[in-house]
């Protein structure tokens, strides 16, 4: 089985035998298992990840209290762009939730393989573009709307947290309370 981000960046471009290698060589494909850290706060965010498989978390210790700020699944990407940005501890953890497949992209590696191969930055920029967008969007609906709205839209967007992902976790994720979660469940399941 061929690599599977050779594999996504074909999608995009039709790579010769050299590109492909230089993808093989930059960003290699690791297995974690579950409770694995992938970053830690303090740390300074050296890489970035994409879960090929799995799930990771995103969180942070505030008063001794756990809050999740986001989950990654599959073919999404895990990125401190603070912390790798500006050479910054990092305030979050990453974590993995699940025993996970990471493909692991290093942001020297990356400069070199832009660098061999200008057309590999020009659709990661595109592509952080989007997902630049849709972290906006993603915000601006969780910051209007009610707890029982972002559960809804929770079981809309991302409805396999529903069984992957703690309960406290979810909760957290969704900025409130476990019993208000188990609350909202109870209310939705009842008009059902």
């Amino acid at each position: 089985m061929e690599n599977i981000l050779v594999e996504m960046m074909s999608n995009f471009i039709d790579l010769t035998e050299d590109e492909k290698q230089g993808i093989l060589d930059a960003f290699p494909i690791r297995t974690y298992k579950k409770g694995t850290d992938l970053l830690k706060e303090g740390q300074i965010a050296k890489d970035a990840f994409l879960v090929i498989k799995g799930c990771a978390r995103k969180y942070s210790i505030e008063n001794g209290e756990e809050k999740s700020t986001e989950f990654y699944t599959e073919f999404q990407s895990a990125v401190n762009f603070d912390s790798m940005s500006n050479s910054s501890p990092s305030k979050y953890y990453f974590t993995c939730t699940e025993d996970s497949t990471i493909a692991i992209i290093n942001s020297e590696k990356e400069n070199a393989l832009y660098k061999k191969f200008p057309r590999f930055g020009e659709i990661c920029r595109v592509e952080m573009e989007k997902m630049l967008g849709a972290s906006q969007e993603k915000l601006s609906t969780f910051i209007n709307s009610t707890p029982k709205e972002r559960y809804l839209n929770l079981l809309k967007d991302r409805p396999d947290l529903i069984n992957r992902v703690p309960q406290h976790q979810l909760a957290s994720y969704l900025g409130i309370k476990p019993e208000t979660l188990s609350r909202i469940r109870r209310r939705i399941s009842l008009k059902e």
